[in-house]
């Protein structure tokens, strides 16, 4: 039996045990077999819950200023989200007796408060609303187990003392998460009492995305999602209760193929994918999706799915009836976004002005129904928060350059999303053939930095948000690329790079991994068929001279210099022919920050723009349904 063999089978064991004490622990004691009756069916009260949640807040703490929506049909600029607003919504319920405060997970990394205070920031303000359960989602792990541990320890320090869920994360006994007791940091469940009845609130965290595309310990277990869940909702289930909602963090699609996987499930929050549940369009942003979406479980019965958007913009109500055999009699509710009370709108010359109080006050009136919800910060989260904010906003008013133009945020070309909805410029920059401009920038950046470099590659992931046309800050590189990766260089054949492109995009079509995976490139462009098998999806892959600008076919037998984060570069994300190259040892490491590479690049420049047509990666692309895009 090998050492990972056997660290993984008495890790099983000590988690088996720990399940049954856990139990007892999270008020087993108390839950009362007397709920089940020795003839018939068990009688439960019926009862109405209300389920308020974020997801994805990833350490973005301060509000978004002049994001532009549609109100009334008219483009309208608001402050929009900051976690002082979601705080203010969570205490909005506080009179409310039957409510559950939820956080589904990756509320690190995404902002300088994380690069400069590693979770303390974020650990404090989610101290201001006390959530009931929070979810580990896959960015949790970005700074290992022990960097993980640093956050929870912040989170633990303040009053609150949440709650952290994962039922499929077993960290191995003796490692930071679990020095001396599997559970110390992380528990696969917690019991909210709600008018005399128990609610199990079931965390799950995502398993392939975790391990390979953070830096969790290998010896930490992440477990089949289903499994873990199905496993824990039925020694629950012993012990007398019928309430189950699960707090994930796996995706929106994930989630809806779940329910139908599980018994007794009656919710699921969300995270991970997001997500914009809701009807948002005459707002100006598209939904992914109904919210609460409304599915059948195993049983037949129904089971209600929520998710709400991302970096602390908005804010979910789900609320959930149940009959007297406990079941979901009805389900209803909304994702609201954040927004601050004063409205700019443009003038007659084209200038944005705050409108007159009159039409602020009709504005406010109309919204009061909306999916648009009208929060002030609040004081408490607010105060909170100035005692980071000076050293960040210190770092982030240092002016690195401008973007003559906006670069807009693709994962893969064609997608329904539009992860840079709000950003003038870029409405329809998803249904495009180039994909990602901020992304492909990015891949000039790291061409830039490496003198030795022929080519470079950056995955769709690893490049956070859209890029504003205006002034661009320290802050926009460290929220574009918010990551402790660095730069590297690989020797690799052109058929290994081919191999490379290959794996990547196989990563989310064919594993189901995450479309973070897609690749762009510098001086490296292609053909892209997705609706053709693995192997065949690349065409026309050509390589640009670094000293003439001349493009030529790439040769399978030739040796190019690749450089790219290390990330990837180790293999994770799918990029195991990267990983097979940087396991040789033969690669170099220039221990330049790769967020450094796109300050630098924005510092030699001046002004940066879109590059020219030629230079984009995508040449071309058709969709896995076969649609050419424009």
């Amino acid at each position: 039996m090998n050492l990972k063999t056997d660290l993984f089978r008495r890790t099983a064991l000590l988690l088996g045990a720990s399940l049954a004490l856990t139990l007892a622990a999270c008020g087993g004691g108390e839950m009362g077999e007397e709920l089940i009756p020795k003839n018939g069916s068990p009688k439960f009260p019926a009862v109405m819950l209300t389920l308020v949640h974020v997801n994805d807040h990833h350490s973005q703490l301060d509000p978004f200023p002049n994001t532009e929506l549609l109100i009334d049909g008219r483009p309208t600029r608001v402050e929009l989200g900051g976690f002082a607003r979601v705080t203010s919504a969570f205490k909005s319920y506080g009179n409310k007796d039957n409510v559950i405060k939820l956080h589904a997970g990756d509320a690190v990394t995404g902002s300088l408060y994380y690069t400069l205070f590693k979770g303390e920031a974020d650990a404090a303000l989610m101290n201001t609303v006390c959530f009931d359960a929070f979810a580990l989602g896959n960015h949790e792990f970005d700074d290992g187990d022990a960097g993980l541990k640093v956050f929870l320890d912040h989170l633990r320090n303040g009053s609150c003392k949440t709650p952290v869920l994962a039922a499929n994360v077993k960290p191995a006994l003796g490692t930071p998460l679990a020095m001396t007791s599997a559970t110390r940091y992380i528990q696969p469940f917690s019991i909210k009492t709600v008018k005399g009845v128990k609610v199990a609130i079931i965390g799950i965290d995502i398993k392939g995305k975790t391990t390979n595309s953070s830096r969790p310990l290998d010896t930490t277990v992440f477990e089949d999602e289903t499994e873990a869940a199905q496993r824990t909702i039925n020694a629950l289930k012993l012990r007398g209760l019928r309430h189950f909602v699960l707090l994930t963090h796996q995706g929106f699609d994930a989630d809806k193929a779940m329910a139908a996987k599980l018994t007794d499930v009656d919710a699921i929050i969300g995270g991970d994918s997001h997500s914009l549940l809701g009807d948002f369009s005459a707002y100006g942003l598209p939904g992914s999706g109904a919210y609460p979406t409304q599915l059948t479980n195993k049983d037949g019965k129904k089971v209600c799915v929520g998710q709400a958007w991302e970096y602390s913009k908005a804010f979910g109500e789900m609320n959930l009836k149940f009959n007297n055999k406990g079941e979901v009699q009805s389900c209803s509710g909304q994702a609201s976004l954040l927004i601050g009370s004063s409205f700019q709108r443009q003038d007659e010359a084209g200038t944005w002005a705050a409108v007159d109080e009159a039409t602020r006050q009709q504005i406010v009136k109309r919204l009061r129904k909306s999916p648009l919800r009208v929060t002030e910060p609040d004081a408490t989260a607010a105060e909170t928060l100035a005692g980071y904010a000076g050293q960040v906003n210190a770092k982030k008013a240092e002016t690195i350059g401008t973007a003559s133009e906006a670069l807009c945020l693709v994962r893969v070309p064609g997608e329904s999303t539009n992860r840079s909805g709000g950003v003038a410029g870029c409405e329809t920059a998803n249904t495009l053939a180039r994909g990602s401009d901020a992304a492909q920038v990015v891949a000039e950046a790291f061409l830039a930095g490496s003198l030795a470099a022929d080519i470079a590659i950056q995955n769709a992931g690893g490049v956070r948000i859209a890029v504003p046309a205006g002034t661009i800050s320290m802050n926009t590189a460290f929220t574009l690329l918010p990551f402790t990766n660095v730069l590297v260089e690989l020797p690799m054949t052109g058929q290994q790079v081919i191999d490379v492109l290959e794996d990547a995009v196989a990563n989310h079509l064919d594993a189901g991994q995450s479309s973070g995976s897609h690749p762009y490139a510098a001086a490296l462009r292609w053909r892209l068929d997705m609706s053709q098998p693995r192997g065949s999806r690349f065409s026309q892959v050509e390589v640009r001279n670094r000293t003439t600008g001349v493009w030529a076919a790439i040769e399978p037998a030739r040796n190019y210099t690749v450089a790219t984060n290390d990330f990837i570069a180790s293999g994770k994300y799918g990029y195991t022919t990267f990983g097979t190259v940087y396991a040789t040892g033969n690669t170099v490491n220039n221990y330049l920050l790769y967020t450094q590479t796109f300050v630098d690049h924005v510092l030699a420049q001046g002004s940066i723009g879109r590059p020219a047509a030629a230079d984009y990666s995508h040449q071309s692309v058709i969709t896995a349904a076969g649609v050419a895009l424009p």
